[in-house]
This record gives structure tokens, C-alpha cells and sequence, in this order.
């Protein structure tokens, strides 16, 4: 199935969406930071919540991989 008609498979999506922006950013902020606007800015936005909500967005991670090992 796609992710679109799957709700976890869609969190899953955002999830390693959000990480890997933020994974980008910190090594190499140039490729994320200069684009803020526009389809690019939705890196930059993604970046910016893993920054400020990692523990959430970590606690979120641990809890998909515990429920996709038990399913």
C-alpha cells in the first residue's frame, strides 16, 4: 500500500523526514539554511522541528519501532 492511505506508514514517513532534514543540517547547514521559503523551506522547516523538538521527536521514533517489531 502507499503511505498516504496507511496512517502509520505515513508517520513513519514524516518521522525519517524530520530526521533526515535535521541530519542534512547539521552537516552541511548551507544546503538547508538558504532556501526558507517555498517547496525548498519545507527542509528548512522540518530541520528546525528536530532541532527544537528532539526529545519529542525521538520518543516518537523509539515508540513506531517498538510498534512496527510487534506487529
Amino acid at each position: 500500500q502507499s503511505a498516504l492511505f496507511n496512517f502509520q506508514s505515513l508517520l513513519l514517513v514524516i518521522l525519517l523526514f524530520i530526521c533526515t532534514c535535521t541530519y542534512v543540517r547539521a552537516v552541511a547547514p548551507s544546503l538547508v539554511d538558504r532556501n526558507k521559503v517555498g517547496f525548498p523551506g519545507l527542509l528548512f522547516k522540518a530541520a528546525r522541528i528536530g532541532e527544537r523538538l528532539s526529545p519529542y521527536v525521538a520518543l516518537a521514533c523509539i515508540a513506531m519501532a517498538v510498534t512496527i517489531l510487534l506487529k
